[in-house]
C-alpha cells in the first residue's frame, strides 16, 4: 500500500510539473498524458512492455527532456508508461513496481533514469538517451545515443566552410572522452583531415596543452573543444582560448553550443524532438525482434547548427543570407 500511495504521489506531482513546463515551452499535450488517473497511471506498468524514466529536474532542464518526451510520444503513437526519477531518493519502490511488470524495453533519460534503469533485471534491456559521457559500465549494459554532436558532422562541417583547415587538435580526458575520441579518429579519415588529439588528466595539463598549441599553430590548424570537464572549463581554458584563436585568427568550434555565444565559430548541438524520435525508434525495433539489443554508446546525429557571425567575419566568411541558412542559431542574437 505504501508503495502504491508511493507511486500515485509521484504520478500526480509528475503531471502537475509536466503541465506547468508544456505550457510554458509552447508543446501542451506532449509527453506525460496526464489525464489518467493517478491509480491507472501507475497501473499501466502491469500491461506495459516499455516504459520511460526520466529525471525530475528544474529548468532550464526540464523543458529539454519534456521535448524529448514529445518525439518519443510522436514515435511510439501510443500511451507510454513514464516515471519521474528524482535524484536524490530512495528509489526502491519505483524498483520495486517496475519488477512486477512486463517490461521488455525501459527508455532511460539521463543520469537519474539510467540510475533507475540500472537496478532493473538483465532481462530489461535499456535504451538511454540525454547522457553526454557514458561510463564504461553504462556502454556495457545499455545502448546508448549520448548528447555529444557526432564528430564526423562536425569535422564535415569544419571542412565546408573552412576548406583550407588541414589539422584539427583537441585536448581529451581518458575518463570523459576517449570512447568519443574513437569516433573522431574514423571522421578524420573520411574527411581527409589529421586528427591531433591530446590526452589531459586536468585543467592544469590542459592549460599546458593549449598554451604548447598557440606557440606553434598555423593558418592550417583549427581547435576542438569537448565537453569534456577536465579538458576545457568556463573560467580558465575558455577565456584563453578564445582570445587567442581571435588573435591569430584561428578557427575555433565547439561540442557545447554556449562556446558560440562566447565566440566560438560553430557548434551542432541536439535537436530535442528528434532525439525523442530516435530513441523511440530503437525501443520499438527491439521490442518488434528477437535479436538482441546492440550495446554501446554512439554520439549524437540528431543536431542543429549555431554559427558565432560575428566570429565568421572575423576569419574572412562571406556571411551571406543564403551562407546563414545551414544554420538554425545565429549569435550573436540581434
Amino acid at each position: 500500500m505504501r508503495q502504491r500511495q508511493n507511486i500515485d504521489r509521484i504520478a500526480r506531482r509528475d503531471c502537475l510539473r509536466y503541465l506547468s513546463t508544456a505550457m510554458l515551452g509552447g508543446f501542451v499535450g506532449s509527453g506525460i498524458n496526464c489525464a489518467i488517473s493517478q491509480s491507472a497511471f501507475a497501473q499501466t506498468s502491469r500491461k506495459e512492455n516499455l516504459a520511460v524514466l526520466y529525471p525530475e529536474i528544474g529548468e532550464p532542464f526540464r523543458a529539454v527532456f519534456a521535448k524529448i518526451l514529445e518525439g518519443i510520444d510522436d514515435k511510439l503513437q501510443t500511451r507510454t508508461y513514464k516515471l519521474a526519477v528524482p535524484s536524490d531518493t530512495d528509489l526502491s519502490a519505483m524498483v520495486a513496481d517496475l519488477r512486477r511488470s512486463d517490461l521488455k524495453v525501459v527508455i532511460a533519460l539521463g543520469r537519474a533514469g539510467m540510475r533507475l534503469a540500472s537496478a532493473l533485471e538483465r532481462g530489461v534491456d535499456v535504451v538511454a538517451g540525454g547522457i553526454i559521457s557514458p561510463t564504461e559500465n553504462e556502454a556495457r549494459d545499455a545502448s546508448i545515443l549520448c548528447l555529444a554532436p557526432d564528430p564526423s558532422l562536425l569535422l564535415q562541417r569544419l571542412k565546408t566552410l573552412l576548406p583550407t583547415a588541414k589539422r584539427v587538435n583537441v585536448a581529451y580526458s581518458a575518463r570523459h572522452s576517449a570512447w568519443l575520441m574513437r569516433f573522431a579518429q574514423d571522421a578524420a579519415k573520411q574527411t581527409g583531415l589529421d586528427l591531433r588529439a591530446q590526452e589531459v588528466s586536468d585543467l592544469r595539463g590542459a592549460l599546458r596543452y593549449y598554451q604548447d598549441f598557440f606557440a606553434q599553430a598555423t593558418s592550417q590548424d583549427a581547435l576542438w573543444l569537448l565537453q569534456d570537464p577536465l579538458a576545457v572549463d568556463d573560467s580558465s581554458v575558455l577565456p584563453l582560448v578564445l582570445q587567442e584563436c581571435w588573435n591569430k585568427n584561428l578557427p575555433l568550434f565547439s561540442s557545447n553550443v554556449a562556446h558560440v555565444r562566447r565566440g566560438a565559430l560553430f557548434s551542432l548541438y541536439p535537436d530535442n524532438l528528434e532525439l525523442g524520435r530516435s530513441l523511440g525508434r530503437s525501443a520499438l525495433a527491439r521490442l518488434n525482434s528477437n535479436a538482441p539489443l546492440a550495446r554501446g554508446a554512439v554520439p549524437l546525429r540528431d543536431v542543429q547548427a549555431a554559427l558565432n557571425t560575428r566570429t565568421a567575419s572575423h576569419l574572412g566568411l562571406d556571411v551571406t543570407p543564403q551562407f546563414q541558412s545551414g544554420f538554425q542559431l545565429l549569435l550573436p542574437e540581434r
